[in-house]
């Protein structure tokens, strides 16, 4: 899945050393299906070369606002006019100074100022020394861009060239076309809250062994980022799993049933979407061994007692807040067979308004999926697809059930 094919990208350089990571960058563009216009300051070749932006782009490299290659002389309004989004990586603190101020004095500053702005979003990934991205003039700066319409990311922390640590870092190229795809998203959850469970449990048996099941939370992180990039404030309670977070989505790491159960029972209140992806043991071990449990002379298995666990999904949506409306809840359903029963009888006992269905062994820790959506009016298949396509399918499925 390319999330950016069809789309051109006036990718702008300014001078500082994160001018290193612009070329992988570009290359991370292209991947995703994007073309790349680079547009470079004077200041940013003593960095990095034309001739290297130029490989990676294929497609010559633009520099001066007096370049005659086009016929108009009007480098800044063909260039703008042609882009989907102007990404400026790195913005230098001096470039977003004059940014705010509208100086036009070089061909990247122009064209900022000439671009559509109904049309073309200005993106912009600061970076520069720490004490410089603190200092009250860049933070005023940032401030009254964003009031004006730019898309300011925000820094990576760590070390710096200069030898010092902290904010300021030009974020990682993955990361940045991250934030450019979302920024590409239609905004369907903006203003709301949401909160995703993801992944397994583990129920512990011993110090050593426990219950578990084969949940990878691919699908649950994929709905925290579809809903991140609809808008969302969206937070994520993950079992056991192996996922980096998706980009600007809260995280919270749980262990067993009890221990989601609790982390869902304090957040929820300020949700007003709930989704239930994670596969919960429905049972635990009622007495956890404090050691491990040892291989008898005969061969006997343990004699292992379980008892049921929280019903999180059930408890969330008899609360006031889903009887009421205010909190829309969607339960997800992984069965080895007969998918639209067992989902259709699920729905009706869990009382939810949603329920996704899939067929758990063809889905876990695959990056596919199909999903069966079950309501009060019928059945709805979505075909085999990328797990996130499929998340902001279910998303965009969400936000129109919640307009009703």
């Amino acid at each position: 899945m390319l999330d950016l094919q069809n789309k051109h990208i006036v990718l702008g350089l300014t001078g500082g050393i994160a001018c290193y990571k612009a070329a992988e960058l570009c290359r991370g563009l292209i991947k995703q299906g994007a073309s790349v216009q680079v547009v470079m300051t004077e200041s940013a070749t003593q960095f990095i070369t034309a001739v290297t932006m130029q490989a990676l782009s294929n497609r010559a490299v633009y520099v001066s606002q007096w370049d005659a290659r086009e016929p108009n002389n009007m480098a800044h309004i063909n260039l703008s006019r042609e882009a989907d989004a102007i990404l400026v990586a790195p913005a230098s603190a001096d470039f977003m100074a004059k940014l705010l101020h509208g100086r036009a004095d070089d061909l990247l500053s122009l064209m900022c100022l000439a671009r559509p702005l109904g049309e073309v979003p200005l993106i912009l990934a600061p970076a520069m020394n720490r004490e410089m991205w603190i200092n009250p003039a860049t933070q005023r700066n940032v401030a009254q861009l964003t009031q004006d319409g730019a898309l300011v990311l925000d820094v990576g922390q760590g070390d710096q060239a200069c030898g010092e640590t902290g904010d300021g870092r030009m974020l990682e190229p993955d990361e940045i076309v991250q934030d450019l795809i979302a920024a590409f998203q239609t905004k369907l959850l903006a203003g709301c809250k949401v909160l995703v469970t993801a992944g397994p449990t583990y129920e512990a048996i011993d110090p050593v062994r426990g219950i578990t099941n084969l949940s990878s939370g691919k699908m649950g992180f994929a709905i925290a980022r579809a809903a991140h990039e609809a808008g969302a404030e969206v937070t994520v309670i993950a079992g056991p799993v192996h996922l980096p977070t998706p980009r600007g989505v809260n995280r919270v790491d749980v262990r067993s049933a009890q221990d989601m159960h609790g982390a869902v029972m304090s957040r929820v209140k300020e949700a007003s979407v709930f989704v239930a992806t994670a596969a919960v043991a429905d049972w635990r071990v009622a007495h956890v061994a404090e050691q491990k449990i040892k291989k008898t002379a005969k061969g006997e298995a343990p004699d292992l007692q379980f008892t049921e666990n929280p019903d999180i999904l059930g408890e969330v949506a008899k609360s006031g807040r889903a009887q009421s409306g205010a909190l829309f809840c969607v339960g997800f359903a992984a069965e080895s067979h007969d998918l639209q029963k067992h989902a259709q009888a699920k729905r009706e006992k869990k009382g939810v308004p949603l329920l996704v269905g899939n067929i758990g062994p063809a889905t876990f820790g695959s990056d596919e999926n199909a999903l069966l959506l079950v309501d009060a009016k019928g059945v709805q298949e979505i075909p085999q697809a990328n797990k996130l396509e499929l998340a902001r399918k279910l998303v965009a499925e969400i936000a129109q059930r919640m307009k009703h």
